[in-house]
């Protein structure tokens, strides 16, 4: 009897491909046309057209033959970043969710992860007031029946979805919430960091105005550095992930007072 030919391979989307490109950029650092044609079975010129389509929208710098991360300073605007990792950062969000009571007032800044802890946190339509500088999070819960959303004053960053500058971080002096959910470029033993500045400035004052502040961060971000520091560890109350951080990082995160809370499957 012969042996069956096993099932052909489902071909990725235009969208899953990108988002697997990202995935490995943010891994390896650069990858090249040729082992992403092998990887994803297309065409050297689909891989070739994948590569030139996320340089153009910034997501990546166009190297000869293939692809590189951007510099410190660089980063995907937040559509393409919702791409990577979807399932771990919906796992998250959930998990984030599950930890707002009712009558909370929050803090939740500008990020593809702290988005969608919003529909999470949407979908349980809880009695809340949220102060944010995200559009997207005002968005999905403005849509909740006893949501109150206060949406920031600032410069609108279309590509991040949001609101930034001095007036932001002003705005945010005024109120003091009882949990702050943010985002991040990266963690490491040494802090929290970021690549955008007017990001980072709107985080801090975030943490500083809030009772307990949590970091929403898949294990893509650990061990990764930024251009700016957003603070140390111990600035943060919680992290939430859904992966165990590296031994170093685990070592640190203890050290500094900072709970581990690791989303469920």
């Amino acid at each position: 009897m012969p042996t069956p030919k096993p099932a052909p391979r489902a071909r990725l989307t235009q969208q899953e491909r990108h988002a697997q490109i990202l995935a490995l950029l943010r891994r390896d650092g650069a990858v090249r046309i040729a082992t992403l044609a092998k990887s994803f079975a297309v065409t050297t010129e689909t891989a070739r057209r994948d590569l030139d389509e996320l340089a153009e929208s910034g997501a990546l710098q166009r190297t000869y033959g293939g692809g590189a991360m951007r510099s410190l300073i660089d980063e995907p605007g937040i559509g393409l970043r919702g791409l990577v990792h979807a399932p771990e950062r919906n796992r998250i969000a959930a998990a984030a969710a599950d930890l707002v009571q009712a009558g909370d007032a929050l803090m939740i800044d500008s990020g593809s992860t702290t988005s969608m802890f919003a529909g999470a946190l949407a979908a349980r339509n809880l009695h809340l007031t949220v102060v944010t500088n995200c559009l997207p999070v005002a968005n999905a819960l403005g849509a909740a029946g006893h949501c109150r959303v206060i949406l920031c004053p600032g410069d609108y960053v279309q590509r991040e979805g949001g609101v930034f500058g001095t007036e932001t971080v002003a705005f945010l002096r005024r109120f003091q919430a009882n949990k702050a959910f943010i985002g991040a470029g990266g963690v490491t033993a040494d802090g929290i960091t970021d690549a955008d500045s007017a990001g980072c400035a709107v985080k801090r004052a975030m943490i500083e105005r809030a009772d307990r502040a949590l970091l929403l961060a898949d294990s893509s971000k650990f061990d990764v550095v930024q251009f700016e520091r957003i603070g140390p560890l111990a600035e943060i109350d919680d992290l939430i992930t859904e992966a165990a951080p590296p031994r170093r990082l685990a070592a640190a995160l203890r050290r500094d007072g900072v709970a581990q809370i690791l989303a469920p499957r």
